[in-house]
């Protein structure tokens, strides 16, 4: 994916995934249960679905305010304000934490964590 394919909403060109926040505590073998459970409810699941950990390191955020459609200058923001000032370059993949439940909140009130891994 290239910079301007997110500014100009080129969506079948993004390269994103959905994660799941999941207890340290939980290991392959309980994962592997709620699988085969929601397998019998909602049928296959994706190849990709896996249990991993995530550590992202230093990272730098900004909260992002109205519909997902609109969060471009917003990213702007952080990456060709912030980041330059403070001399901070991207470490790893820019990721969203959704805050809010799109099926109960205006697209306007919604709230969206973007974050960036830096070094």
């Amino acid at each position: 994916m290239k910079k301007n394919d997110f500014k100009k909403k080129l969506k079948d060109k993004w390269k994103w995934r959905m994660m799941i926040v999941t207890p340290d505590w939980a290991d392959g073998d309980m994962f592997e249960q709620a699988v085969a459970k929601a397998k019998k409810k909602l049928g296959d699941t994706p190849d990709t679905l896996r249990l991993s950990n995530f550590d992202e390191g230093k990272s730098v955020q900004i909260m992002h305010i109205g519909p997902f459609s609109e969060e471009a200058p917003t990213i702007a923001r952080l990456h060709n304000e912030f980041m330059p000032t403070n001399d901070l370059v991207t470490n790893g993949h820019h990721h969203d934490i959704y805050l809010s439940d799109p099926r109960r909140v205006a697209p306007e009130k919604l709230k969206t964590v973007l974050r960036q891994p830096v070094r």
